[in-house]
């Protein structure tokens, strides 16, 4: 890996494009080298895990507004939604669209936290699409994919979108982009163009995420991943883009990050180098904000330390930065607070999610954020008993870039009312691959058959698995197989719209 300096400079100044970051980013994207074995195992691994998800929220509200809007864009020999026949195929952006919205409304699949936040998976639905439409084979997803999660890993790595109050699509976009243009063997001077325009027109603000969340967090990416196939399209054309995109006087870090005086290292891969940052990454086993992943897996482990949870006086959570301030008592939301609060925002408190967790000693992506059990009135007394505190040790592990230090967890005390204490504390989540039971094959396999069951006949559920482990050999046109296809019928249709 090599880091690269990006700085803003004044227009008189004419940056010479090898040196710009975009042009950078382009030739990692052009760039030939193999896929790995253990990388090309993980990005099969991924895409179970996003089918698994997708499927699971297939007929939730967002999936279906966006799958109604992605049906009025049919096209012959275009590409697969999910949940409907392989032969229903639309334009690819559109897929990208409604597949990109079901797998990410139940923040339920894969990410990846350092100097900004991501969930890498997002990558998957743009590049599927466009190479389900120009009969790409499962190698050249493979390559395509790995340039994906290589690109906003590396930026996330390196630039942080949160505290400017950016939202972290900005990384995801050029990353959609670079990964299209490696799966079309696309030259360096065209997917500059593109990741370029992908920086131009996906920096969104934050409060897309903040107050009360609403579905567009599902659709953001979606809406990325839209913006990454048109950019990739009208460069294809022979259009450019503005230039330089992160350098520039008016640029989006002059303006919108770390303004005309920063300076940013980003790692990307030197030429003949193996893509491989999709390894650094982890999904989830629990529905829910991936800060709150270990602290999920630490409420089953100390409530068999409780005898009576209404013996509970105060609970302390001493965590990082990011978790204290986005999902904890540091934001400030009353509505984290709120049991009739949106799903969205339950899942971005980890107040709720640490009293349900400790109360139930489970956790289900439906029946854990039902209505009802949010308001119950012993969960309600709980979760107002729970706080979080910012540790400058756990936020250290937090941004360090050692993988085998970094953590997302906390230290928890249980303060009791007979003046007793229970203290523990959980680095990483089980399912991490430092953790105490890290997902492998067969527990990615596990999650798409619990969370498709009902959903799918078994006959689809053996047949999706058995072309997605086989992806390698998956030839020109044979894409297709990886949609996952709900019985006919079982697929609600949207309210009307425009298209």
């Amino acid at each position: 890996m090599k880091l690269n300096e990006v700085r803003v400079y004044p227009s008189k100044v004419t940056l010479k494009r090898e040196d710009q970051l975009a042009w950078k980013i382009a030739g990692v994207a052009a760039d030939k080298v193999a896929v790995t074995k253990d990388v090309t195992d993980m990005i099969i691994n991924r895409i179970i895990d996003n089918a698994s998800v997708a499927i699971a929220s297939v007929n939730r509200h967002p999936a279906v507004s966006a799958r109604g809007g992605a049906l009025g864009h049919p096209r012959k020999g275009g590409a697969q939604i999910f949940g409907a026949p392989a032969r229903v195929t639309v334009s690819p952006e559109w897929a990208a669209w409604a597949n990109g919205t079901a797998v990410r409304e139940l923040d339920y699949h894969d990410t990846f936290l350092a100097a900004d936040y991501s969930h890498p998976g997002d990558n998957i639905p743009p590049i599927l699409a466009v190479a389900q439409t120009l009969d790409r084979s499962g190698r050249d997803l493979i390559r395509g994919i790995a340039t994906g999660y290589e690109i906003q890993v590396d930026l996330v790595k390196a630039i942080c979108l949160h505290e400017h109050k950016i939202d972290h699509i900005a990384h995801l976009c050029p990353a959609q982009a670079a990964g299209i243009g490696t799966l079309l063997g696309l030259k360096q001077d065209v997917i500059y163009q593109a990741v370029q325009q992908a920086v131009h027109v996906s920096f969104t603000t934050r409060q897309s995420r903040k107050g009360e969340i609403s579905s567009w967090k599902a659709f953001a990416p979606a809406h990325a991943g839209k913006l990454a196939v048109e950019a990739v399209d009208r460069v294809m054309r022979g259009e450019g883009a503005p230039s330089p995109i992160y350098e520039g006087e008016d640029s989006v870090i002059a303006w919108l990050l770390g303004g005309k005086d920063a300076v940013y290292h980003v790692p990307l891969p030197t030429p003949g180098e193996a893509k491989r940052a999709i390894m650094d990454t982890y999904t989830k086993e629990h529905s829910a904000e991936y800060q709150s992943q270990a602290l999920i897996d630490l409420a089953f482990r100390m409530r068999d330390s409780i005898e009576n949870v209404d013996a509970i006086e105060k609970i302390i959570i001493h965590t990082s930065h990011h978790t204290h301030y986005v999902i904890g008592t540091g934001a400030n939301d009353p509505q984290k607070m709120d049991p009739k609060a949106s799903r969205e925002t339950l899942d971005h408190s980890i107040m709720y999610i640490f009293a349900v967790a400790l109360q139930d000693g489970f956790w289900n992506h439906e029946t854990s954020y039902a209505p009802k059990r949010a308001g119950r009135a012993d969960t309600v007394r709980l979760w107002h008993k729970i706080e979080t505190v910012e540790d400058p040790e756990w936020t250290r592990r937090y941004h360090t870039l050692d993988i085998a230090e970094k953590a997302f967890g906390a230290r928890v005390e249980i303060l009791f009312k007979d003046g007793s204490k229970l203290v523990d504390e959980m680095a990483v989540a089980n399912a991490h691959p430092l953790g105490a039971k890290p997902f492998g094959r067969a527990d990615y396999i596990h999650k798409f058959e619990q969370l498709t069951n009902g959903i799918i006949t078994t006959r689809e559920s053996n047949r999706f698995l058995e072309a997605v482990q086989n992806l390698p050999k998956l030839g020109a046109g044979e894409l297709s197989s990886l949609n996952v296809a709900l019985p006919a019928g079982e697929l609600l249709d949207s309210k009307p719209g425009i298209f």
